[in-house]
């Protein structure tokens, strides 16, 4: 009735400071973090909660998914597909450090970023491609410091920030095993990847 949306913007919080301020999804990406649905708890919003806590919640909502994640999460995708939509993931979260070495980014940067991507001016914008998650990161945005899309950059040392994401990208492959049993491999694959090599026990 309504028609199709051009864009499909999913919305969490991490804490760790890893995830980029937006980043832009193609459609089995887009499935892969529906169905992780992954954000932080934080104070304020969840009782006895007194600081972040990473949590996941397939398709955001998984107490009122009456089918398997994986079904909405390959729906989600083909339509993504059908109708060319664009999908973000927007961070309200934290950078520079995570949660406890930084503040929360700015709500009028979360803005600027959301209304560029409504309006489609940041799908020109020219974007990198996060070497651990895979999705695309604009390079700049107006009324933006460029800074800040660089996360890693925002971190006083980087090998910190390499940590904290091997945590996260740990995190994120712990919690899709539950569904990797009904997902295909390119879905799957849409995950994150660890740059740290396993260890050889041959």
């Amino acid at each position: 009735m309504g028609g199709h949306p051009r864009n499909v913007v999913f919305l969490t919080c991490d804490a760790f400071g890893v995830l980029p301020p937006i980043a832009k999804l193609n459609p089995k990406q887009a499935a892969y973090h529906f169905i992780s649905g992954y954000t932080a708890k934080v104070a304020g919003t969840e009782m006895g909660v007194t600081e972040p806590k990473a949590t996941f919640s397939a398709c955001f909502g998984a107490p009122f998914m009456p089918m398997h994640p994986s079904v909405y999460g390959e729906l989600l995708s083909e339509k993504i597909d059908e109708h060319n939509a664009s999908c973000w993931m927007l961070n309200t979260g934290w950078i520079a450090g995570g949660f406890g070495k930084s503040d929360r980014i700015k709500i009028k940067w979360t803005r600027a970023l959301l209304n560029a991507a409504l309006d489609g001016s940041l799908n020109d914008s020219p974007m990198r491609v996060d070497e651990r998650f895979g999705f695309k990161v604009p390079i700049n945005c107006n009324g933006v410091p460029s800074e800040i899309l660089d996360v890693k950059g925002t971190w006083k040392n980087p090998r910190d920030y390499d940590n904290a994401a091997e945590s996260l990208v740990s995190l994120f492959k712990e919690n899709f095993e539950m569904f990797s049993e009904d997902g295909d491999s390119s879905l799957i694959n849409a995950g994150p990847i660890s740059l740290v090599s396993e260890p050889d026990n041959s």
